[in-house]
């Protein structure tokens, strides 16, 4: 099933049990135009399909004993076969799973110079070991937890690559100076009106001075990082001229 007609820029296929989910992207918000407009699309392939008993399996029990379920070869191996044939030979294969590498801002940018990739949202224990090594390009994971299914990190990835397609935010450089594009958190945002219950939006940020304000807004973004993530940045790897914006601004640490 393809959400569009025309060319896109990027085809994205996804192997899941429940593709009534992915409502959720084709048809709501910025992914909802990107997919309209076939700046992208999406083809979404049931392994069940692939099923050749007559209760539909597509998974059995592992072999060594324990809990759970876990997703056949054969199954997932004929389900790719199609989804292949859908968005190219050539695409890259991702399989969204809590032992992949996490994902962040540069490998969403990356993908999103991919002419296409093949998402496998697995359930159950997971998927046969076999299917990955002969299959898989890439395991992914959206963050250290486990969900229920490789569905919703699946969106979340989707989501982050679609922002970076050309043409799809309203602004070129909104990507580009989200959190984390640059290795930082966001800087705070303010709009009307001008005061809220006392608090007045910040003066330099109504001041038409477009340098002061990239100045104040780097300064803040330097800051919120080293406070809400050191992780990212910390204090020995702050460069000398934020060091300068920092004080300028009276933002450096105490």
């Amino acid at each position: 099933m393809s959400m569009s007609e025309q060319s896109p820029r990027l085809k994205f296929a996804v192997m899941t049990l429940f593709p009534e989910m992915f409502t959720a992207l084709t048809e709501w918000g910025v992914t909802g135009r990107a997919f309209q407009t076939g700046v992208c699309s999406l083809h979404l392939q049931d392994p069940r399909e692939e099923a050749t008993d007559r209760h539909g399996s597509v998974d059995d029990r592992p072999y060594g004993g324990g809990p759970g379920m876990v997703m056949q070869a054969p199954v997932l191996s004929a389900s790719l076969f199609r989804a292949r044939a859908a968005v190219g030979s050539g695409a890259q294969v991702v399989a969204l799973s809590p032992q992949g590498k996490k994902l962040d801002a540069q490998l969403a940018k990356q993908f999103a110079e991919a002419a296409g990739l093949i998402l496998i949202a697995g359930r159950y224990e997971g998927l046969d070991e076999r299917f990955i090594q002969r299959e898989v390009d890439l395991e992914v994971s959206v963050g250290d937890f486990v969900v229920s299914g490789g569905e919703l990190p699946a969106m979340l990835l989707i989501d982050a690559i679609v922002r970076w397609l050309p043409g799809v935010l309203g602004h070129e450089s909104s990507a580009a100076e989200d959190s984390f594009s640059a290795g930082l958190l966001d800087c705070p945002h303010y709009t009307r009106p001008e005061v809220f219950e006392g608090e007045r939006v910040p003066d330099v940020l109504l001041s038409g001075d477009h340098a002061a304000i990239a100045s104040w807004r780097r300064a803040q973004a330097v800051r919120r990082t080293l406070d809400r993530r050191p992780d990212l940045l910390s204090w020995e790897d702050v460069t000398d001229s934020d060091r300068q914006l920092l004080a300028k601004w009276d933002l450096l640490p105490t």
